[in-house]
């Protein structure tokens, strides 16, 4: 059984039929969003986060029937006229990656932390990452990446 759904995701309204089933990240799949990856299926990697009425969820535990008449949000959506997001070009910067199979999801959950605390700790980066896990082990370099997309925010607002 498909059930018509409508929102808005990064921005831009949308309408699809989805089937009782189809998690997020396969609802997402049909947009051509690939960010958000399906890895645990558990919801225990943190690598399909996504942002649903800008609360961070896991996209393979989230109904795709749960997403009608939200507002949802992917790290695609983070980039804004071909410029990347501070988040996103920190995370390059700083080579916070080697795979990067789970960057989608880290940059995420930075990018909400960033948007809930100006200046984190190094204490409130790993308890707020907590949730996201790393197979390559590029923890330092992630935390450093945060920490930068911080500080140059912070310049930022302060001009």
């Amino acid at each position: 059984m498909r059930q018509h759904i409508s929102f808005n995701l990064n921005g831009r309204p949308v309408s699809m039929d989805v089937g009782a089933h189809e998690d997020a990240v396969d609802v997402l799949r049909r947009r051509n969003l690939f960010g958000a990856r399906e890895s645990c299926g558990q919801g225990l990697c943190g690598c399909c986060t996504i942002k649903v009425d800008g609360v961070p969820v896991s996209g393979c535990l989230t109904l795709g029937l749960k997403l009608d008449g939200a507002e949802v949000e992917t790290v695609e959506g983070l980039e804004r006229e071909g410029v990347l997001d501070i988040v996103q070009q920190a995370f390059i910067d700083a080579g916070a990656f080697q795979c990067g199979f789970c960057t989608p999801g880290f940059v995420m959950m930075a990018s909400d932390l960033l948007a809930r605390v100006e200046a984190p700790t190094d204490e409130q980066i790993k308890d707020h990452l907590a949730g996201n896990l790393c197979r390559c082990a590029a923890y330092p370099e992630i935390i450093a990446a945060v920490r930068a997309a911080a500080e140059k925010r912070s310049a930022h607002a302060q001009v």
